[in-house]
C-alpha cells in the first residue's frame, strides 16, 4: 500500500466487522447512521460483503452458484454476485447511512462517488501462497486481503493529488474491514487441520463462532459430551473463543498505535448468538426465505442480516460512534 494509505489510516473511522446476528428493531429514524454524515463506504471482505467481484474474476466467477439465480432472487429478481437471496449487511448499512448500495470494485461500468465495495466471496487473510506453503488449499479465489488493500490503494491513487488531498476526500468516508478470515480457518479445517495446527497461526481480523448450519451438520456426532448446553460443538466453539481472545487483544493494540482512527469492534459473534436464538436455522436452500435465517448454510437470508444490521447498528456500532456523529 503507498505511504498516503497508511497515513488516512490514521484518522479514518474503522469498523473492524467481524460475524453474525439479530432482533427486529423498530427505526425511530429510517437512516440511523446519518446523523455521521458519511458521504462514502469502503469495504473489505469476503463472501458475507462480495456484492458482485467474485462472478466477475477469471476462471470461476461466471460458473460459479453465486452467479445465477436463486441468488438474487428476493430483491433483485437476478443473481448480483451476492451471497444470498438479496440484500447483504453492507447494503442495510448504507441505507442506515442514507447513501447508494457500494458497488464492486470489478464492475468498470459503476458509479464509484459514494465509495467502492473491494470484498470478493471465498477471500481469505492470508495471501494464498502462505496458505499454500501450510499445505491449505484456497479454491475459490486468490484475492485475498492483502489484494484488496492493493486495489484500494491503486484507486485512491487514481483519486488523489497527494496525502493531504487524499484525507480531505476521505476524511468522512466509513471503512468497514470484514467479516475476513473466516474461510483461512474453514478451508483449513474442512481439509483436515487439527485445532492444535490452527493455534499455531494468528491468521485473520474476524470474531465468529462455529455456530453454522454446515458446521453441524458436516461435523455431527452422536457422542453427548461433544455439544455444549447450546448444541455447538464444543472444540470448534473452544478454539473460536481462543481466537476472539487473541482478537481483542490485537484490537487494543491497535487503538494504541492509531490514537486518532475511531476503531469500533463489531461483535458479530454475540450478534449471531443472538439471531440464533431467534430464528430459524434450517440448511436447505428455502422456498420461502423471509421466514428462515440461513440460505444455504453457510450465508444468511436477507431477513436474517437485515436483522442483524439493525442490532449492530443500534446496539454495538452507534452507541460507540453518538458522540464523535454529534460532533461532527
Amino acid at each position: 500500500m503507498s505511504s498516503f494509505s497508511h497515513k488516512i489510516f490514521d484518522s479514518i473511522l474503522l469498523i473492524i466487522f467481524l460475524f453474525f446476528m439479530s432482533y427486529v428493531p423498530q427505526y425511530n429514524n429510517a437512516h440511523p447512521l446519518e446523523i455521521c454524515k458519511f458521504n462514502q463506504i469502503y469495504q473489505l471482505g469476503d463472501s458475507i460483503s462480495d456484492t458482485g467481484n467474485l462472478i466477475r474474476e477469471i476462471p470461476i466467477g461466471a460458473s460459479s452458484a453465486f452467479s445465477r439465480p436463486p441468488y438474487g432472487e428476493t430483491f433483485f429478481k437476478n443473481a448480483t454476485g451476492r451471497c444470498s437471496n438479496g440484500l447483504l449487511m453492507i447494503d442495510y448499512m448504507a441505507m442506515a447511512a442514507d447513501l447508494p448500495f457500494v458497488p464492486p470494485y470489478k464492475n468498470i461500468d459503476a458509479d464509484f462517488r459514494y465509495g467502492v465495495n473491494f470484498a470478493v466471496a471465498g477471500s481469505t487473510t492470508l495471501p494464498y501462497e502462505v496458505l499454500a506453503s501450510k499445505n491449505i488449499f484456497s479454491p475459490v479465489t486468490t484475492s485475498s486481503l492483502n489484494v484488496q488493500l492493493e486495489w484500494m490503494s491503486s484507486y485512491f491513487n487514481s483519486i488523489c493529488l497527494n496525502d493531504r488531498n487524499c484525507g480531505v476526500k476521505l476524511q468522512n468516508a466509513l471503512f468497514m474491514v470484514g467479516e475476513i478470515g473466516g474461510n483461512d480457518y474453514n478451508y483449513a479445517i474442512f481439509q483436515g487441520k487439527t485445532m492444535d495446527e490452527l493455534k499455531n497461526v494468528w491468521w485473520c481480523l474476524e470474531n465468529f463462532q462455529y455456530r453454522l448450519p454446515i458446521y453441524q451438520t458436516t461435523f455431527r456426532t452422536n457422542i453427548s459430551e461433544s455439544y455444549d448446553d447450546n448444541q455447538c460443538l464444543k472444540e470448534f466453539n473452544e478454539f473460536a473463543m481462543y481466537h476472539n481472545e487473541q482478537l481483542q487483544q490485537a484490537i487494543v493494540s491497535l487503538k494504541q498505535e492509531k490514537p486518532n482512527a475511531i476503531i469500533i469492534y463489531g461483535d458479530y459473534s454475540n450478534a449471531y448468538q443472538f439471531l440464533h436464538e431467534y430464528g430459524n436455522t434450517t440448511v436447505p436452500v428455502c422456498s420461502n426465505p423471509n421466514s428462515f435465517m440461513s440460505w444455504d448454510g453457510v450465508h444468511l437470508t436477507q431477513e436474517g442480516y437485515k436483522i442483524m444490521v439493525g442490532w449492530l447498528v443500534h446496539n454495538n456500532i452507534f452507541r460507540e460512534l453518538e458522540l464523535w456523529c454529534t460532533m461532527v
